[in-house]
């Protein structure tokens, strides 16, 4: 069975696959920042994402996908990612917004 959401990375970025066959991609030299969402909606639903915001959009990663623990450690190599950010996130049952990174200006 083929997974609902696939991450994968490369040294260009990294692109989300969906079920339906969409496929969200961000480019590493667009990145512009990193955000965690939470939602109230869990357990039974998924309730954290992650957010990359680019030049061009947003994509938009569930946790949970397949290949996100390896998108986490790639994402912990951006200077100045902020762990505790992703810390409170995984923690947070309430709709909330968390910055993880932020290009420099």
């Amino acid at each position: 069975m083929k997974p609902e959401y696939l991450v994968e990375i490369d040294e260009h970025g990294v692109s989300c696959h969906h079920q339906d066959g969409r496929i969200d991609v961000v480019r590493w030299d667009e990145l512009r920042a990193v955000l965690i969402e939470t939602s109230d909606r869990g357990p039974f639903e998924t309730d954290v994402f992650w957010i990359l915001v680019s030049e061009r959009g947003e994509c938009v990663i569930p946790q949970g996908a397949t290949g996100d623990a390896e998108l986490l450690a790639r994402l912990q190599r951006l200077d100045g990612f902020d762990n505790q950010a992703v810390i409170e996130a995984v923690a947070s049952t309430d709709n909330r917004r968390f910055v993880c990174w932020t290009a420099p200006v």
